[in-house]
C-alpha cells in the first residue's frame, strides 16, 4: 500500500512506500505525486548503490555530474555531496538554485539519498516552489519575462560552496555557460526556471536590469513558498529541477548524501 501525505501549502510531499517492493501502477503514483508536488520523499530506504540507480533509471537516463567525479568507477552515476567537520567555507549548494543549470540540458530531476546526517534538523534541505512563485507574479512581470533568458556559469555565485570537494575530486574541466528561457510551461503548468546560485546577467537588453534581477530573486525564495526537509539517514528525496529551487543550510558537522541527477 502506498500512501502520499502533501506537505504544508502542497509544497513537497512525503511517500510512505518500500522502494523495494517497486510495481508498474506503484511507480506511476509517484511520477503523478512528483509532477503535483514538485518534490516527494521517502524515509527508511535502505537502497544500496545498484539498486539506487535501478530506481533512478524509471525517471530517465542518468546525468554524470561534470565538476566532479563519481563515487567509484563502478558507480560514476553518483556524486557524493558531502560536508566534513573540518570545511572551513559554506556547505555543499548553501544558495538557493537549480542544479547544473549551466549546461546546454540541464538535468529534470535530481535525488538525493542520505548514509550520514547530524542530529535531525541541524542539516535540512530547503525547497521553493516555482509553481506557486509563477502563479503569485503580477501579471505585468509575467509578460515582461515571457520570452525573456537569462545567462549562467558553473562558476556563479554558489561556486564557492562546491571548492572543497572540487578540490579532493574536481575534474579540469572549463567553465560551463548556458542560456535558458525564464517561464518555463511544464505540461500544463508553469513555472519560474532561474538559479540565482548561477545567475550571471539576462539575454536581452532590458531596462532596470538591476531592479528586476533583485525582485525576480527576492520573490522566488519567499516564505510562503518553502518547505524545509529535515534528514534522517536512508531517506530519499527527489524533485524537479523546473519547478523546485532547493538550498543546503548551514551547519557545523559530517553529512555524506549520495546525488543522481536525471536527464
Amino acid at each position: 500500500m502506498i500512501k502520499i501525505i502533501p506537505n504544508k501549502k502542497k509544497i513537497g510531499a512525503e511517500v510512505k512506500f518500500n522502494l523495494k517492493n517497486l510495481s508498474k501502477r506503484n511507480l506511476a503514483t509517484i511520477k503523478k505525486a512528483l509532477f503535483e508536488y514538485g518534490m516527494i520523499y521517502f524515509k527508511n530506504q535502505k537502497l544500496n548503490s545498484k539498486l539506487y540507480i535501478k530506481f533512478a533509471k524509471n525517471f530517465g537516463r542518468i546525468d554524470k555530474y561534470p565538476r566532479l567525479k563519481g563515487l567509484s568507477k563502478k558507480y560514476p552515476q553518483i556524486t557524493v555531496v558531502q560536508r566534513k567537520i573540518t570545511d572551513k567555507g559554506p556547505s555543499f549548494g548553501e544558495q538557493f538554485h537549480t542544479d547544473s543549470i549551466y549546461t546546454k540540458k540541464p538535468p529534470r530531476f535530481t535525488m538525493l539519498l542520505s548514509k550520514l546526517v547530524p542530529k535531525k534538523g541541524r542539516a535540512n534541505t530547503e525547497f521553493c516552489s516555482q509553481y506557486l512563485a509563477y502563479k503569485e507574479l503580477p501579471n505585468s512581470i509575467k509578460r515582461k519575462f515571457k520570452n525573456i533568458k537569462a545567462k549562467y556559469s558553473s562558476e556563479g555565485p554558489i561556486s564557492v560552496t562546491t571548492k572543497e570537494r572540487v578540490k579532493e575530486k574536481g575534474k579540469n574541466i572549463k567553465e560551463l555557460k548556458s542560456s535558458h528561457k525564464i517561464i518555463k510551461k511544464i505540461s500544463t503548468n508553469y513555472s519560474i526556471y532561474c538559479s540565482p546560485g548561477h545567475f550571471v546577467g539576462f539575454s536581452s537588453k532590458i531596462k532596470n536590469q538591476e531592479k528586476l534581477k533583485k525582485f525576480l530573486f527576492n520573490h522566488q525564495i519567499k516564505k510562503k513558498f518553502q518547505f524545509s526537509l529535515p534528514w534522517e539517514k536512508n531517506q530519499l528525496a527527489i524533485w524537479d529541477n523546473r519547478s523546485m529551487l532547493h538550498q543546503a543550510t548551514p551547519f557545523k558537522g559530517n553529512r555524506i548524501m549520495h546525488r543522481i541527477t536525471i536527464k
